[in-house]
């Protein structure tokens, strides 16, 4: 089989693609033949050796991914070969064959492409879990969301707005914002030409937003943190920007507010029964058509430098996943 290998940690350029011997699940696991594999921001930190859990080099990276069971493992009882499954791994998605433990695998709904059920897990989960569990986000509850048009931001957008609250979309053009608007945006700015305190004032009349979304970090933390309304909760979600934020306890101090972290994939691993939870609401509001995964850039395995440039300088719209065989 062919997979993407990171020999040494570097930028997505160090990667070379390598032929591998097709791995064989053990017990308690499922082979999938994989279909397509979504890309996201923290797999630019894992191969450069810069993310929070640290794989030593040589390794095929990549954590989620879409495809058809080939074999399972004995002890496996919730797949058979033939079914088409979402996969979460620890590593090993970016290739055209990958084994994982059977927990980490769920049914792809019948109602997405293999390209959308590579782009849903990573994503959704993290957005609703940040809403549901890290802030319960309330029906008529305003959300100001910094950086609406990427691959996690879109779907803050979109479930935000599934959930019944009013969705402020930030992002650095007009061509994003129109993506965002599709996604349910209510209001809209562009804080590449405009104060974006001075627009969320504009908005709120004065209130703020009682949630923020922020995975840019960088200076738009500041003045999202000030942007808030009493009682407001800043959802911490990652750091695209580079550039992580040093806020000033005084204001959370002001507001009353709380800035929570948000961290789906250890969450996930503690909390296994409520994580499943959380992706079967997901697959039901996909089946109703509140949520509809939008994959913007599909590449062939063998651009995957082109694919990593579309997140690495941020002109993602949707999700970048990569496409196998």
């Amino acid at each position: 089989m062919k997979a993407l290998v990171c020999k040494e940690y570097g930028p997505p350029e160090k990667l070379v693609i390598e032929e591998k011997t097709n791995p064989v699940p053990g017990d308690g696991e499922v082979l999938v033949d994989i279909k397509a594999a979504g890309i996201n921001f923290p797999d630019v930190l894992v191969i450069a050796g810069t993310y929070q859990v640290k794989v030593p080099p040589p390794f095929v990276p990549g954590n989620e991914a879409a495809g058809v069971v080939e074999a399972v493992g004995t002890g496996v009882t919730r797949f058979k070969p033939g079914d088409r499954v979402i996969v979460t791994p620890l590593s090993g998605g970016f290739a055209e064959k990958c084994v994982a433990a059977e927990k980490l695998c769920l049914p792809l709904p019948a109602s997405l492409s293999f390209e959308q059920g590579a782009g849903f897990t990573v994503t959704y989960a993290t957005s609703y879990h940040a809403y549901r569990q890290c802030t319960q986000l309330k029906p008529g509850e305003t959300v100001l969301v910094l950086g609406a048009a990427g691959g996690v931001g879109i779907t803050a957008v979109e479930i935000a707005k599934a959930l019944g609250a009013r969705v402020i979309a930030a992002a650095s053009s007009e061509e994003k914002l129109a993506f965002a608007r599709q996604a349910g945006a209510d209001e809209t700015i562009n804080y590449s030409s405009a104060s974006l305190r001075d627009a969320v004032k504009e908005l709120t009349k004065g209130k703020g937003v009682d949630v923020v979304y922020d995975p840019v970090g960088g200076e738009l933390a500041q003045m999202a943190l000030r942007s808030l309304a009493w009682h407001g909760r800043y959802l911490v979600i990652g750091f695209a920007c580079g550039e992580i934020p040093d806020f000033p306890a005084n204001i959370a101090l002001l507001k009353e507010a709380s800035i929570i972290g948000v961290w789906w994939g250890t969450w996930s691993n503690h909390n296994p029964g409520e994580s499943l939870q959380n992706m079967v609401e997901l697959a039901a509001m996909v089946e109703s058509g509140k949520l509809k995964p939008r994959v913007t850039e599909s590449y062939p395995l063998e651009h995957y430098a082109d694919a990593f440039s579309a997140i690495t300088e941020r002109r993602a719209r949707g999700k970048v996943v990569l496409t196998m065989n």
